[in-house]
């Protein structure tokens, strides 16, 4: 653990220098950052042209989104960190964290090199850490997303989404998009119900901890992302029966998975490829995600998928400056 933690403290410093280059650039950047370029228009951070700005870590850091419980995912991911391993001829290392903010910082900060960003964060991820998503997962028939849902228990005498007025909402964290940015969304848009006026919001952290919570009636409702219910259904953590779902959205895409934008471009088309030749057949990968029907790894580009999610926080009046 010394040694990772010696690694990534490495990796801080080296990128910091390394990005100092970028910072002074005057070009194209749209909603980008000040230290990322996009001269090609396509609203991520360009890769670097000069090669004294770009890295080469002997050690890759991955980190999954913190839906649920780290541990469980270490394992999950197992089977395809060892393949990433051979196809870059690179240590690498499962990061876990905490929450959507500690990840973006840690890409932003260098910490971090390879993560799946969840829906809403990754917005801010692209144009705060200079997140280069570039595939999502889909069923092994190429359909792909979640919707988020709005669950109660039974008998909480929430039967439509208006009966939530003057009662409890439970929300995961700000940066989610089924956990937070969709719902407010909706709920202004099309029941004229604002936090703190119509409702009480309350924040669980994780759709995992909104589910149980749900589950066990410590929250009365809450918005979540329904593919984070199905594999705890699949797991025995909750029954089918523990909640009830009062509202459905339109499908969303998934979590976005890429790289940080000053990796070597041969670094970075190796790390791609892996994700793209990975045979989920009997790995650990598949057991997993296989409980909300997925089989594959589907190329994606951030501008297009993404769309739907930026016109949500337009409509939030979210912002992408970074602090």
């Amino acid at each position: 653990m010394k040694r990772i933690l010696e690694l990534l403290a490495g990796a801080a410093i080296f990128s910091v220098l390394s990005m100092t280059g970028a910072m002074a650039q005057d070009c194209p950047r749209g909603d980008l950052d000040k230290r990322y370029c996009d001269a090609d228009g396509d609203l991520i951070a360009d890769i670097p042209t000069d090669p004294a700005e770009q890295i080469d870590p002997d050690t890759l850091i991955f980190a999954f989104t913190p839906v649920e419980d780290p541990a469980v995912y270490k394992s999950v991911w197992s089977d395809f960190l060892d393949h990433l391993k051979k196809e870059t001829g690179k240590e690498v290392v499962f990061f876990p964290v905490q929450s959507n903010a500690a990840q973006i910082e840690a890409m932003r900060s260098g910490r971090l090199h390879i993560a799946g960003f969840n829906t809403g964060s990754n917005p801010l991820a692209v144009n705060c850490a200079g997140f280069r998503p570039f595939t999502i997962m889909a069923s092994k028939d190429g359909s792909f997303g979640y919707e988020m849902e709005i669950i109660t228990y039974p008998g909480s005498g929430i039967e439509k989404v208006e009966d939530i007025k003057g009662k409890q909402l439970a929300f995961t964290s700000p940066t989610s998009n089924s956990g937070f940015k969709a719902p407010s969304a909706i709920l202004k848009a099309d029941y004229d119900m604002i936090p703190e006026r119509d409702f009480e919001p309350v924040f669980s952290g994780k759709h995992d901890n909104s589910i149980l919570g749900v589950a066990n009636k410590d929250y009365m409702a809450a918005s979540i992302a329904n593919s984070v219910k199905t594999r705890m259904i699949s797991r025995d953590v909750i029954k089918p029966e523990d909640t009830i779902t009062i509202y459905k959205s339109q499908t969303f895409p998934t979590t976005g998975y890429g790289v940080v934008y000053n990796l070597k471009p041969e670094l970075q088309e190796k790390i791609r490829n892996a994700f793209f030749n990975f045979d989920w057949e009997g790995t650990t990968l598949e057991a997993e995600f296989s409980k909300s029907n997925e089989g594959q790894f589907l190329e994606m580009t951030y501008q297009e998928f993404w769309e739907v999610i930026r016109k949500i926080d337009t409509a939030n009046g979210v912002s992408y400056a970074c602090q």
